[in-house]
């Protein structure tokens, strides 16, 4: 039998509908994917690296899930599809982008698959809608609290804060 695991996914879209994309990907992933479902704030915040892009609309959303780690990453790239995200480019323009945060206290580190995400300490768009919704929530790396990461983040970056949409 198969126990279900907490796992958080970082939400982002910069392309058409933003608001549109980001519920309807929390709708899908709701239904089928995970259970006890909560998201936080939908945050704006610039592209990474000043890119020439439109603003990203980012949310960080957790629930219970029975897959595995690959079979998580299968069904996120499936909802990015199903919404009609194209790759084209690394860190390009997206309709939907679905990243694993966490698995659990799990560590993954494949050529696929990289669990914790090795990129969350250093974006503010996932480490304070992170903080929202999980403020207990501890790095299974390197434990260190979210709250943690957050102050170290504030202490090292100049980068503006994503803004929190109005409801």
């Amino acid at each position: 039998m198969t126990t279900a695991i907490l796992v958080h996914l970082g939400l982002g879209s910069n392309l058409g509908n933003r608001q549109a994309f980001l519920n309807q990907a929390c709708s899908k992933l709701s239904a089928a994917t995970l259970q006890n479902f909560r998201s936080s704030e939908i945050y704006e915040s610039e592209p990474l690296l000043k890119m020439k892009q439109p603003n990203y609309f980012n949310q960080v959303v957790c629930g219970w899930t029975e897959l595995t780690p690959l079979e998580l990453l299968k069904k996120c790239q499936q909802i990015e599809t199903q919404l009609g995200r194209v790759r084209k480019e690394h860190w390009g323009s997206r309709k939907i982008d679905l990243d694993i945060l966490s698995y659990g206290k799990d560590i993954v580190d494949t050529e696929r698959i990289k669990i914790p995400h090795p990129e969350m300490e250093k974006r503010s768009f996932v480490l304070l809608p992170l903080l929202e919704l999980s403020p207990d929530w501890v790095h299974p790396k390197s434990g260190k609290s979210i709250q943690i990461l957050w102050e170290n983040w504030l202490k090292t970056n100049n980068e503006e804060l994503p803004l929190v949409l109005n409801p």
